[in-house]
């Protein structure tokens, strides 16, 4: 595979001055430099790497003509990150890299606090894209590069991440994020509609795409708290879903996906709790086809909320329905913490001081605790997790369908 990555890249510097985010030319010059000379194909014809744009809309088609849906996982620092490319790898199927609010800001360190103007969040989200860049074509297959849930008040962390996809693709030709999620859900639909449509607008002009929310997913999740929701919020209507995907399609046709509600809920719970009714995704699909008078069954990209514990033939069914994107997030903050116990729980004994195990009261630990050794096995259990996802998502192997 020919291409070229610069370690520039790796440390490329973002500057925030006041309310506009410059990426410094010396940083666009090494980003530039983590271009390949010509695109990177992965199997089935797709583009290996970050995909936006057209390639973007190929993989989405590629997911829906062959029945498979693309986890999406909260990634909050390069750890996470690593293990979803290796993961997508392993499977040989494409992967949805996103980063929340909170994740950016964590991924920016914690030691500079999120003010309202966002600037620690956009900055951790932006880092976390370009270190993705450096890396995805090495992977060799199509990466999509997402951020989470963005209330109303979040609204200054939408724009920071406009400013930055627009000085990106001012410089190459493509944003530098894949697409972006606007989460309205808690404000009237004509409202929600009335900023969607408004930011559409803008980010059909550089090629990325919106996914939005109706209805409310239930649960907790990065400081989110819907767990106390009226029950009749946790499941979108027909003529609500055919609102947004009419007001929609008026700014920008096939360049938006839509989080409908159908009982999810962020978190995992024991079976039985939360009872999810798919079939809500196929009604609609069907009303918008018979209202609009459409040759296609499926005519709303669907995205799938709260996936984290769900059983694999809710998930197949709500495949078949047009949900081509499932976010993961609970089950691999799991992963990540139970790969960190099993190895401390095997390796104890070496993880008391820097000398001294039960080889002897001389002998160094350095290889024990060296936090590459921990992080890995964090890793291992990640990408074992999410293999497993791959499976229910009826996507291993899907660039060879």
């Amino acid at each position: 595979m020919a291409f070229a990555v610069s370690t520039q890249a790796l440390a490329a510097k973002v500057a925030l001055s006041g309310k506009t985010l410059n990426v410094r030319k010396n940083a666009a010059k090494a980003v530039r430099n983590t271009s390949v000379r010509a695109a990177v194909s992965a199997p089935a014809g797709l583009k290996a790497g970050v995909v936006t744009g057209d390639d973007y809309k190929a993989v989405v088609d590629h997911a829906i003509k062959n029945g498979y849906a693309i986890p999406a996982v909260n990634c909050t620092m390069s750890t996470v990150t690593n293990a979803c490319l290796e993961a997508a790898k392993k499977a040989n199927s494409p992967m949805i890299i996103q980063f929340s609010n909170g994740g950016g800001a964590y991924n920016a360190g914690k030691g500079w606090k999120n003010e309202k103007d966002q600037k620690a969040a956009i900055m951790g989200c932006v880092a976390g894209a370009l270190h993705v860049r450096a890396l995805a074509e090495f992977y060799g297959v199509p990466i999509i590069l997402h951020t989470d849930h963005c209330a109303k008040s979040l609204l200054p962390w939408f724009d920071g991440l406009l400013e930055a996809n627009e000085e990106y693709f001012a410089k190459h030709g493509e944003p530098l994020f894949t697409s972006h999620m606007l989460d309205l859900s808690e404000e009237s639909i004509e409202e929600n509609m009335e900023i969607s449509k408004k930011y559409l607008e803008r980010m059909a002009k550089i090629n990325c795409f919106l996914e939005v929310e109706i209805g409310i997913t239930g649960g907790e999740e990065d400081g989110v708290d819907n767990t106390d929701v009226a029950q009749e919020d946790l499941y979108s209507k027909p003529e609500e879903i055919h609102q947004v995907y009419t007001e929609l399609n008026k700014v920008a046709p096939g360049m938006f996906s839509v989080a409908a509600a159908f009982g999810n809920v962020h978190g995992v719970y024991s079976p039985g709790n939360v009872k999810l009714t798919p079939s809500i995704l196929g009604a609609a699909q069907k009303y918008i086809k018979e209202k609009e008078g459409l040759d296609t069954d499926k005519p709303v990209n669907f995205v799938f909320h709260g996936g984290s514990g769900s059983s694999r033939e809710d998930i197949r069914e709500a495949i078949g329905y047009g949900v081509m994107k499932m976010n993961i997030d609970t089950d691999t903050q799991w992963s990540m913490w139970d790969g960190v116990r099993e190895y401390v729980e095997k390796y104890e004994p070496y993880l008391q001081g820097q000398i001294g195990n039960p080889e002897g009261p001389e002998k160094p630990n350095k290889k024990y605790y060296d936090p590459r050794m921990w992080t890995r096995a964090a890793e291992e259990s990640t990408v074992a997790r999410l293999l497993s996802a791959y499976e229910d998502l009826n996507a291993m192997d899907a660039l060879s369908k």
